[in-house]
């Protein structure tokens, strides 16, 4: 079977899905089981503690999804590195290690500060969290964070809910063709050919958030990105054809009646 592996852990589903933006629960429930993901994020800093019964969030996401604890909104590593400890205090994912390491930059771009990301990385794995990190498209980036025992690099397509899909595929390529863990591509993805297009290229996996709960119809995008993201994979592990300038025949001309004749 085809699986994506983090942090040990086995998923039939390449597509991880977020829980922010959403207009009510209930339509983030119904996206979430038509996604078809097997994981999803959870700001912790952002949850409600308090709230308890059908005003928890927690509540609406169906209990075979398994959690991914988010630092979403945090700006150093200190902050990050205290967000994961939370975190785990709460079990939030159980007895899961796995976590989402987000250090921004600004609140403007919403870009990672990649050297407070590998920072708060390196405690993290020392502490014994399985750590998937938010970062630049950059293979340097990407291979300090797998060198710093990273469960896998999850870089941005676009800047985070932009919508603009893969900006820049030559730099995703070097970091697929040297990363030896899991590349995720995380951010940027506007709609369901964008999974596609990564998932082509050869991309892990992908994690959505925007592109569904931002869409006119949530639960129908997310069926729509399910979809692709299965198709891109498939076609990724079928091989695509060479490109060529000139077209090519796709029945032999050899044989053929009147061909070549006198």
């Amino acid at each position: 079977m085809d699986e994506l592996v983090l942090g040990g852990q086995r998923f039939t589903s390449r597509l991880v899905v977020g829980t922010g933006k959403y207009k009510d629960f209930p339509t983030m429930k119904a996206a979430l089981e038509a996604s078809g993901a097997q994981m999803v994020t959870v700001a912790v800093r952002r949850l409600d503690l308090a709230a308890r019964g059908e005003s928890s969030l927690l509540h609406w996401i169906p209990k075979e999804m398994v959690l991914l604890p988010n630092t979403a909104g945090c700006f150093s590593a200190e902050e990050a590195v205290r967000t994961c400890r939370l975190a785990r205090e709460l079990q939030l994912g159980g007895s899961n290690p796995l976590v989402k390491l987000e250090v921004l930059a600004d609140p403007k771009t919403l870009l990672p500060d990649v050297e407070e990301t590998i920072k708060a990385a390196r405690q993290l794995v020392s502490e014994g969290f399985r750590v998937l990190p938010y970062t630049n498209d950059d293979p340097v980036a990407a291979r300090k964070l797998e060198d710093a025992g990273c469960a896998a690099v999850m870089p941005l397509g676009a800047p985070i809910g932009s919508g603009l899909g893969l900006r820049n595929p030559y730099s995703l390529q070097m970091i697929l063709d040297q990363a030896k863990v899991p590349v995720v591509v995380d951010a940027g993805v506007g709609t369901a050919s964008d999974c596609a297009i990564c998932m082509e290229m050869g991309a892990a996996g992908l994690l959505v958030n925007t592109a569904i709960s931002g869409a006119k119809d949530p639960v129908g995008m997310a069926r729509a990105i399910r979809l692709a993201t299965e198709a891109g994979r498939l076609a990724y592990l079928a091989g695509r054809i060479p490109k060529k300038l000139y077209g090519s025949a796709s029945s032999p001309l050899a044989g053929v009646i009147g061909a070549g004749g006198g």
